[in-house]
Parts: C-alpha cells; structure tokens; sequence
C-alpha cells in the first residue's frame, strides 16, 4: 500500500519528467511548426520553381549579420532585387575570414515581414549547410529562392511592397575531419 508521502513523491516525479520530455521536444515541434506554417518569418523549401509568375513584382531586401564571436566579414552581393511573384531569383552573399585559423559558420535566416514568411520558398541555399573557410579565403554563396504566387490570397501578405531575407552566421565546431587537418602543420615539399 502507498503512503500518500510516496503517491505525492510519485505524482511530483511523474509532474517533473513530464514536464522535461515536453521541454526537451519544444524546440524541434516549434522549428517544425515554423518551417511548415512559415510562422515567425521561416522560410518554406522547394525543389523547384513556380509554375506560375505573375506580372506583380515585389522587391527583395537582403540583410546579413554576424554573431558578435563570429569573426567573418558577410554581407549580401546586392542589397536589393526587383522580382516578379513565382519568378526564381537567385542572389549572393559574399563571407571573407580575415583570420589565420580555419572558421565553420552555420547561418540562421529569417524573413520580415513574418507575414512573407509562409510564401517565401527556397529551393538551394547556402544555409542548407555548415561552410568553412580557410584563413583568408572569400567566398561568394548562392541563394535561389521564389515567392509564391499565393501570397495573392493573404490579406495580411499581399500588399507587401518588399520582403526582406536577412542571415546571421554563427560558428561552429569544424566537422572532425577538417579539425584534425587544422591542426596538422603543414609541411614544405623538398
């Protein structure tokens, strides 16, 4: 027979894992429900373009940030594009490592107005995956990406005279591989 000392004891445990398994799964469910409603300015992917482009243009800003540890240079290529509703654009980010160390940067991205961010689709992007660059290198990363003609049907969406796509890179740890090669010194061939 159970003390109510041990049922409460069993209930406040049962209260605390609860409560940690819905922490712990939080994150991934929010940045699920993020990218599949475009909530909070995500973006959606694709695999391909529109079918559909329309006559209405909308202009395309882009905005680049790094995390104040990050020590890249990164800013966009052009600053803004005029594109038609379901037409692919394709734009550029330029990232330079001014360091003497190898750096990987993982990049977060967001799109303002929130509104824009359930109709902006990506097809490839930079972003998709980890960069590295060596010391001193620059590089210049592709985005192609469309907004979907059925930004049409939002009240709240379809008015937009611009959208703004705006990254920030963080570093992260070197995969394994690239760290240990890091590492190694260089040897002068004889």
């Amino acid at each position: 027979m159970m003390t109510p000392a041990n049922k409460t004891a069993t209930q406040l445990a049962a209260v605390v894992l609860t409560m940690g398994a819905l922490a712990w799964a939080s994150v991934p469910f929010y940045n699920w429900f993020c990218s599949v409603t475009g909530f909070g300015g995500a973006t959606l992917r694709a695999d391909v373009g529109s079918d559909v482009v329309l006559d209405q243009t909308v202009e395309i800003r882009f905005d680049a940030n790094v995390d104040a540890d990050m020590k890249w240079q990164f800013k966009p290529v052009v600053r803004t594009m005029d594109i038609r509703i379901g037409e692919t654009g394709l734009a550029f980010y330029e990232a330079h490592n001014p360091t003497d160390r190898v750096i990987a940067g993982t990049a977060s991205f967001n799109v303002a107005p929130y509104a824009a961010g359930a109709y902006f689709t990506k097809i490839d992007c930079f972003c998709f995956e980890m960069q590295v660059l060596q010391p001193g290198e620059t590089v210049q990363m592709p985005v192609s990406f469309f907004v979907d003609p059925t930004i049409l049907d939002d009240v709240e969406a379809a008015g937009l005279p611009s959208i703004t796509l705006s990254y920030t890179f963080y570093e992260t740890e070197l995969p394994l591989e690239q760290a240990s090669l890091a590492l190694t010194p260089q040897n002068p061939i004889n």
